[in-house]
């Protein structure tokens, strides 16, 4: 059965904006089953660290990532005004949050809201998005180009080198983020500074810097590499939908240009289900703990956009958007005009 994606987007905002409201109830019960066991998780690689017994505790790393990856789900609702009712608590959350993403709270708040704002749009790629060119755009390049952007979308340098060099050493300095430059430095210093006392602090209190990056490197890199491929597979998959300019419609590009990524319930619950990013982009207003609910409510919701585990994988090899056949497409074999 086809399905009327224009038409179901404006249905479906109907329906999602009912589900708007947080819960202060749901809010602090998934802050305190996310944080403390991040913080018990952590401690105890820094003990272990330090007890002479790292390798015991570096598997601890996985887990921790896990929650990390979901604290920054939390920091991502602050940043949308959504997880909690008051605009105020959400920043200064948010701000909290950021000391243990690494990810500066205001500047990621302002950049992620252009992306929102232009996801699918093919005039205004380029802010907070994994950069995407058409087939048309890439054989015009010369070859230096093409090769520049093989390795940029090679899935090794763009996930596993690129997410944690992203979050460990880009994030620390204001550039390429869309922002004014003196306001990308105010919030980049801010947050760089905090992280130097925070750090500096658990590294007296250990006895030394090398068992806090211990705990901190690994953990860090493990939740970069889960939330770069979900970032990855939430805009890049077979079926998105691009459009150019005026033929471009936010609600239509949210709900057909970002995947339902259907997960087992732990990976959900980890991710804090961002899986469910077509209801996520068409209403960002809806808290992470109510877009399960969101999507139960509607039937068709569940048939938008759905990316399995498996099917996932295949998105690694798609590069370059086809204008002809609007779809995503793999590099082609050879460098002049394909069909592929």
């Amino acid at each position: 059965m086809r399905i009327d994606v224009a038409a179901l987007a404006r249905e479906v905002t109907r329906h999602c904006a009912a589900f708007r409201e947080p819960d202060l109830r749901l809010a602090l019960r998934q802050l305190a089953d996310t944080l403390l066991p991040y913080l018990a998780l952590c401690a105890l690689m820094v003990w272990g660290a330090v007890q002479g017994h790292g390798l015991l505790v570096l598997p601890l790393a996985v887990p921790a990532g896990g929650l990390l990856v979901r604290l920054f789900i939390l920091q991502h609702d602050c940043g949308h005004g959504s997880f909690l009712s008051s605009r105020p608590a959400n920043d200064w959350l948010g701000r909290a949050l950021s000391l243990l993403t690494l990810t500066p709270y205001d500047s990621w708040k302002r950049a992620h809201a252009l992306h929102h704002a232009s996801t699918g749009d093919l005039s205004r790629r380029g802010t907070g998005d994994v950069h995407t060119l058409t087939v048309r755009e890439y054989l015009a390049l010369p070859p230096w180009g093409r090769l520049r952007y093989r390795l940029y979308r090679n899935p090794f340098i763009l996930i596993v080198l690129g997410s944690p060099l992203n979050f460990l050493v880009l994030q620390r300095m204001p550039f390429g983020v869309g922002l004014p430059w003196r306001t990308a430095w105010r919030d980049v210093l801010a947050l760089d500074l905090g992280l130097t006392i925070l750090l500096g602090a658990l590294a007296f209190a250990s006895g030394g810097i090398g068992p806090v990056l211990w705990m901190v490197l690994p953990t860090v890199s493990v939740a970069a590499w889960i939330g770069g491929w979900l970032f990855y597979v939430q805009h890049q998959y077979e079926g998105a939908v691009w459009e150019d300019g005026e033929a471009w419609d936010f609600h239509r590009a949210a709900l057909g240009g970002s995947s339902y990524y259907v997960l087992p319930r732990v990976l959900q619950w980890f991710t804090g289900n961002v899986g469910l990013h077509h209801v996520h982009h068409l209403n960002s207003r809806i808290p992470n703990y109510r877009l399960q609910e969101c999507l139960e409510g509607h039937e068709l919701l569940g048939r938008v956009g759905r990316l399995t585990l498996r099917e996932s994988l295949r998105c690694l090899h798609l590069a370059l958007w086809d204008e002809d056949a609007r779809r995503l497409v793999r590099f082609p074999r050879r460098h002049w005009p394909s069909t592929a």
